[in-house]
């Protein structure tokens, strides 16, 4: 009916419909403004989170690297018999002076702080140090904790500011013992300075504080020795009492804390100006230490904000879009004798997009193949963490083994050298054997379809794997029926649905009593089974039937793109097989793949 109004009709209602549209997006922009913002910020910050985490992971694993180092060595060295003779006869000159040499010898070889030797009453009788200005030897520790816990017979350590020395360091101890009897006490300094130096100046403040919330390793001298909790008297008492951080000066930081969706906020007031920053934290327990990364807020608010301009002026390009397309459609109803004219450039641009439609088909068989290097690419991410444990775990042994073999040489036990070099080359193999899998796993698969060892692709796929079921400390049981035959498909795509499935059951078991997977393979009626059940919630039943639909996922925001069962599915239906999921017995989930076998698929097609 509009076509039948008289022109100056057409003009003005486009010229409401151009008010309305005004109305609309400022009312827009105020949301935005307010709701918006937040969900930005949120967004942002989600993304920043996951960044922290991993520089969080890193530094601890550093500290816990640069520890385990020595954790061994006092009760190595409380064994010498050059120890066990001088805690029997502590006056003894030629005693001491023998333990003093060894003790500055194995101190410069193991790059240590101090070690040192003391009587059952906490006297040192001997120290590495013993020749210098601030030398242990005749000083009492029977204060502290490291001391009369190793005397009660105890592996010990403790974290402490010397009271001699007057350097931070981590002491580990260990009780000397003579046919049985506890004779004395073994004791290593350790320095961690030479980490703290590396945390200054980076994006993130990284800090470390004690069971009381007194901060001892940070990147920020200013924080140096402050408390993130409340210095009640009952905690100045405990920290007085083991003389932890000798004369120095305890203070609170001053803090404000504050959460915004699942995020913690921590607002410091300082020297340079109140900054907030987000928070992460992990704890140590081996160390009793929480170690904190904190990253500055300001970025985080800076990008919200861009974001949020650039959709704004997004918003106002469309609403003046907008409005000139009403104005012109008002304009172009006047003219109605250009109406061949205007569906002549009607026809050439649907032939110009019919065109952009064919190249876009293009483009998504390309991006079907990305989405799936996408999802395998996304569970090596969230890996990630564990895999770096996994690598850290054997260098850390590799170098105590190195450093072993070579006081080893020295003193010339060349088989038991010949031995830790030993074990060094499998600890290398086993580095290089993950390396190898995680690298076939991740490139692009290119292979056509044939017959595959279930058996083989399982193990290939637990050298992937088997870091995310540490980290989620859960168990992977096998049970392959006898004689299994070949089966029809691809093993790295195979691989793939394996990971995806695997690493699901880690984050439902993650965290349970119960962290058991089994995975079980069976022949039936020419087809292979392998079933992968574990014993977390389950699947609930109203969303079967969209678990394997595409972006579907019940996890949070930033843990998975909901890709990965998507494109298993996909994967095993090219394999000409299935993919089901149900609950399990007596609760949980249970994955069934159904696989053709190789050979009844040949006989068939002969």
């Amino acid at each position: 009916m509009s076509g039948t109004l008289p022109p100056q009709r057409r003009l003005a209602v486009a010229r409401r419909m151009i008010v309305a549209l005004v109305i609309v997006l400022v009312t827009a922009s105020m949301l935005l403004m307010t709701i918006g913002n937040r969900v930005l910020t949120q967004n942002v910050m989600t993304e920043a989170s996951l960044q922290a985490d991993s520089a969080l992971r890193l530094a601890t694993s550093a500290l816990s690297g640069h520890l385990s180092r020595y954790e061994t060595l006092p009760a190595l060295i409380a064994d010498h018999e050059d120890m066990k003779e001088l805690v029997l006869d502590p006056g003894n000159p030629a005693l001491r002076e023998a333990a003093n040499l060894y003790l500055k010898e194995i101190n410069t070889l193991l790059e240590s702080s101090d070690i040192y030797v003391m009587t059952m009453d906490g006297k040192t009788i001997a120290a590495s140090n013993f020749d210098g200005p601030a030398s242990f030897v005749g000083e009492n520790f029977s204060y502290r904790p490291y001391f009369f816990e190793a005397a009660a017979g105890k592996q010990a350590r403790f974290y402490a500011l010397g009271t001699t020395s007057l350097k931070r360091g981590y002491y580990f101890s260990s009780p000397i013992e003579v046919d049985g009897v506890i004779r004395g006490v073994i004791a290593f300094k350790v320095d961690i300075e030479g980490i703290e130096t590396s945390w200054r100046g980076g994006q993130y403040k990284i800090l470390v504080h004690d069971p009381e919330g007194i901060i001892f390793m940070t990147g920020n001298p200013e924080w140096l020795y402050s408390s993130v909790q409340p210095l009640t008297p009952e905690r100045l008492e405990r920290t007085s009492a083991s003389r932890r951080y000798a004369d120095a000066v305890l203070r609170e930081l001053p803090i404000r804390r504050s959460t915004l969706g699942e995020h913690v906020l921590m607002t410091v007031s300082q020297a340079s100006g109140t900054r907030e920053y987000l928070v992460l934290e992990q704890y140590m327990p081996g160390a009793d230490w929480t170690v904190k990364v904190l990253f500055d807020t300001g970025t985080i608010h800076a990008q919200a904000r861009t974001m949020l301009v650039a959709i704004l002026l997004s918003l106002c390009l469309f609403g003046l879009g907008l409005a000139v397309v009403i104005q012109r459609r008002a304009r172009l109803q006047e003219r109605m004798h250009m109406q061949i004219e205007a569906q002549a450039e009607l026809e050439r641009r649907v032939e110009e997009r019919t065109a952009d439609l064919a190249r876009v088909n293009s483009q998504l068989r390309q991006t079907q193949a990305d989405l799936i290097q996408a999802g395998k690419l996304a569970g090596l991410g969230q890996m990630s963490a564990a895999l770096s444990h996994e690598f850290n775990q054997p260098l850390a042994a590799a170098k105590t083994y190195a450093d072993s073999a070579t006081m080893l040489i020295d003193r010339d036990r060349i088989p038991e050298a010949r031995d830790n070099l030993g074990r060094i080359s499998n600890l290398i193999d086993r580095m290089a054997s993950i390396s190898r899998h995680l690298r076939n796993f991740a490139r692009k698969p290119n292979e056509k379809l044939g017959p595959i060892s279930i058996k083989e692709v399982v193990e290939e796929t637990l050298e992937i794997v088997s870091a995310r079921l540490g980290t989620a400390d859960a168990t992977l049981s096998l049970n392959f029926e006898p004689g299994l035959p070949p089966v029809q498909g691809g093993s790295v795509r195979l691989q793939q649905v394996l990971v995806n499935i695997i690493t699901n059951a880690c984050d439902a078991v993650e965290g349970l009593d119960d962290r058991r997977i089994e995975l079980s393979a069976r022949r039936d009626q020419g087809r292979v089974v392998i079933e992968i059940a574990d014993r977390g919630p389950g699947v609930p039943a109203a969303i079967v039937e969209r678990i394997f639909d595409p972006f579907f996922t019940t996890k949070g925001v930033g843990k998975g793109l909901g890709l990965g069962l998507s494109i298993s599915y996909n994967i095993i239906k090219d394999f000409g097989g299935s993919l089901t999921v149900g609950q399990r017995e007596g609760g949980g989930a249970l994955f069934r793949i159904e696989l053709l076998e190789a050979e009844a698929l040949n006989e068939a097609a002969e």
